[in-house]
């Protein structure tokens, strides 16, 4: 079964810095695209940030977050990240990865999630 598993979540103070990670298991994660999605309260799922797989290198971005955020991967531990920097009160949320095990990043709705991780900016 398909896991995804996500941590590094906190409380930050605007304009500080988090990384997020998502361990995967039983699928070899660097041959399929991954996505970060966030959930505000009260507000829909967004789709910020997702990386495609290896065979063809691709990162896209939500225009709220690019040039803040940074999607890795790092094949040797099943791990993709989320770099979050400059962080704002708006990026507060509820952040979770997800795959739909298809190589490229897109606009469908992705069959495999994690539980997600809370991401709090306040002063």
């Amino acid at each position: 079964q398909v896991q995804l598993v996500e941590s590094g979540g906190g409380l930050v103070q605007p304009g500080g810095s988090l990384r997020l990670s998502c361990e995967a298991s039983n699928f070899p994660p660097e041959d399929y695209a991954i996505a970060w999605f966030r959930q505000a309260p009260g507000k829909e799922h967004e789709q910020i940030a997702c990386i495609n797989g290896r065979s063809v290198p691709r990162q896209i971005y939500a225009a709220s977050v690019k040039g803040r955020f940074t999607i890795s991967r790092d094949d040797t531990e099943n791990t993709v990240f989320l770099e979050m920097n400059n962080l704002k009160p708006d990026d507060t949320a509820v952040y979770y990865c997800a795959t739909d095990l298809r190589i490229f990043c897109g606009t469908y709705d992705n069959k495999y999630w994690g539980q997600g991780t809370q991401v709090t900016v306040s002063s």
